[in-house]
C-alpha cells in the first residue's frame, strides 16, 4: 500500500476498513497517434460503508478510472501501468482473467451505468434481466429467484412489483428504469457499489429519490458507494469524502466538508465558484467560469495540467509537475501553491 493510502486510514475515530484500495492506476489506449494516457498514476481508498465523490469536468478521467477499476474497458487496445493495482480485500483485480472478473462483477462488486435505456437489453422484461445476475451467482432455484426479485423491486419503492416483473424498459418511466438498474446492481448485495452519474438523465424530484434511495441501502446493508459525478450539489448531500479528478490525475482529497469550505486546489476552488447560487447578492451577477478547456490526451503538458487554466500560475508550474502530497492526516493535494495549506499532523 502506498504512505500516502496507509496514512489515509487513521481518522478522528480511529481505523477504518478499506474496502476498495485503488494504486498507482495508470490506464493507456492504443490509437493511430501512438499509446495515449487517459488516467496517470490514480490513487484513493473506498472505506467500507461509506460514499466517495468522484468529481471533476467530463473528460477528466472519471468513467474511464470506474471502466478500469471494473475491468471493462476493451482488452484489445486498453493498457495498464505496471504498478496498478486495484485491491479487493486480499484479491489485486488487475492480475484477474476475465473468467475471474465475472465472478467479482454483479457479486462483489456493481455499477449503475449513466444511462438506463442502454444498460437494460430492449427486448427482455425486466424480471428476466434481475433474474439472469441471481442465476449467475447464486444457488436460488427458479421460485426463489422471483421473490428475491420482487423483493428487489419492492426494496427500490418501484409500485406494484409483481406487475413490473412481467413488463419491458420500454414501459416504464426513466425513473423506474433508473431504480430497477439499482435493483439489478444491489441484487446479491455487493461490497462495492460504482454509481456513473446515476442521476444524470433525471429531473430534480426522481433525482432527489434516487440519492435517498442510495443513503437509505447504503445504511441498511453497508455497502460501500463510489459516486461518480460532475454535479457539486450531488457530493454535498450524499458523500463522507471527495476525490477531485482533472486531465486524468487526482488533484485533491478531503472530507466533503473541508473541501467545500476550504478547498486546497484551485481547479476545485474554481469548481465551487462556479456553482449557482441564490439571494438577492447575487442577482444579476454573471456566472463564474472556468477559463480554457481540459487539455487534450494527444497534447497533455508536461509540468501541472492545469497550470494553463490557473488565475495563480506561477514560473514553476509550466516547469515542474507538482506531487500528490499529505497536507494533513485526511487531506491531499497536487500543487505546488496549495490554496489552503493546513498544518500536517
Amino acid at each position: 500500500m502506498s504512505t500516502l493510502a496507509a496514512q489515509s486510514t487513521k481518522t478522528q475515530t480511529g481505523t477504518r476498513e478499506i474496502a476498495l484500495s485503488v494504486q498507482q492506476l495508470t490506464t493507456s489506449f492504443r490509437s493511430d497517434d501512438g499509446l495515449v494516457t487517459a488516467i496517470s498514476n490514480a490513487s484513493f481508498d473506498l472505506y467500507k460503508g461509506e460514499a466517495l465523490g468522484l468529481v471533476g469536468e467530463s473528460g477528466c478521467g472519471k468513467s474511464v478510472t470506474s471502466k478500469s477499476i471494473m475491468r471493462l474497458l476493451p482488452e484489445h487496445n486498453t493498457r495498464y501501468g505496471s504498478d496498478s493495482k486495484v485491491m479487493l480485500g486480499n484479491d489485486d483485480l488487475m492480475k484477474f482473467s476475465n473468467r475471474q472478473m465475472r465472478q467479482i462483477r454483479g457479486d462483489r462488486i456493481a455499477m449503475i451505468f449513466q444511462e438506463p435505456m442502454t444498460a437494460l437489453n430492449p427486448v427482455f422484461t425486466v424480471g428476466w434481466q434481475l433474474d439472469e445476475a441471481l442465476r449467475f451467482h447464486t444457488k436460488l432455484n427458479r421460485a426463489g429467484r422471483r421473490k428475491r426479485v420482487v423483493e428487489l423491486l419492492d426494496m427500490v419503492e418501484i409500485p406494484n412489483p409483481d406487475k413490473r416483473y412481467n413488463e419491458y424498459p420500454h414501459q416504464l418511466s426513466g425513473g423506474m428504469r433508473q431504480r430497477v438498474v439499482i435493483a439489478m446492481a444491489l441484487a446479491c448485495e455487493p461490497e462495492i457499489l460504482i454509481a456513473d452519474e446515476p442521476t444524470t438523465a433525471l429531473d430534480v424530484t426522481i433525482q432527489a429519490q434516487i440519492l435517498r434511495l442510495m443513503n437509505e441501502l447504503r445504511e441498511r446493508t453497508g455497502t460501500a458507494i463510489l459516486l461518480i459525478t460532475h454535479d457539486l450539489g450531488v457530493v454535498a448531500q450524499t458523500c463522507d469524502r471527495v476525490v477531485v479528478m482533472y486531465a486524468g490525475q487526482v488533484v485533491e482529497q478531503a472530507p466533503v466538508r473541508d473541501l467545500f469550505h476550504s478547498p486546497s486546489h484551485p481547479y476545485t476552488r474554481a469548481l465551487l465558484e462556479s456553482i449557482p447560487r441564490s439571494g438577492t447578492k447575487e442577482k444579476g451577477k454573471r456566472l463564474a467560469t472556468i477559463n480554457g478547456i481540459v487539455p487534450s490526451l494527444l497534447d497533455m503538458p508536461k509540468a501541472c495540467r492545469f497550470a494553463e487554466r490557473c488565475s495563480g500560475c506561477q514560473a514553476r508550474c509550466e516547469a515542474d509537475m507538482p506531487e500528490l502530497l499529505n497536507i494533513s492526516s485526511d487531506r491531499s493535494v497536487r500543487c505546488h501553491f496549495p490554496v489552503h495549506k493546513e498544518k500536517s499532523e
